[in-house]
């Protein structure tokens, strides 16, 4: 398989968690998917094979800016992947604990909705909202 096919495989499986999570919070399946983390776990899969499969990787280049722009300018397809599975899993992990939190502290979903998206789209700023929403709710529960 060509990156661009995985980075459309990796890209398509993590929408139907997304909309499940949006549209069918307490389903079953997405209760599931949720709380087993299944398929951030498949995308870590695809995601240590790509990081590694250009070789080693130099770990000292994590410590400087200018270290980590070269890992992606000169890692080629398969860092740019991995770095790109690295959003898609962790983004989904935060949506993830984002609406389990909020469940157990009967946040009503409607409040979480636009976080979730958030996440979706841009994984912190997703989680900011959602500890706003909390941090309110949370105060005016006590």
């Amino acid at each position: 398989m060509t990156p661009d096919q995985v980075f459309q495989i990796a890209s398509t499986i993590v929408l139907p968690q997304w909309l499940l999570m949006a549209f069918a919070p307490r389903w079953f399946v997405t209760q599931f998917l949720v709380k087993s983390f299944l398929i951030p776990v498949i995308l870590a899969v695809l995601y240590a094979y790509y990081l590694f499969a250009g070789g080693p990787i130099d770990f000292g280049a994590f410590g400087t800016l200018e270290g980590v722009q070269g890992l992606f300018q000169n890692g080629g397809d398969g860092v740019m992947l991995a770095g790109w599975i690295h959003y898609l899993a962790f983004d989904l992990v935060v949506g993830s604990v984002v609406m389990r939190d909020a469940q157990e502290r009967g946040i009503p979903h409607w409040w979480v909705v636009v976080p979730i998206f958030f996440c979706f789209m841009l994984g912190p700023i997703g989680l900011l909202l959602y500890w706003i929403i909390r941090t309110v709710k949370i105060k005016k529960l006590s």
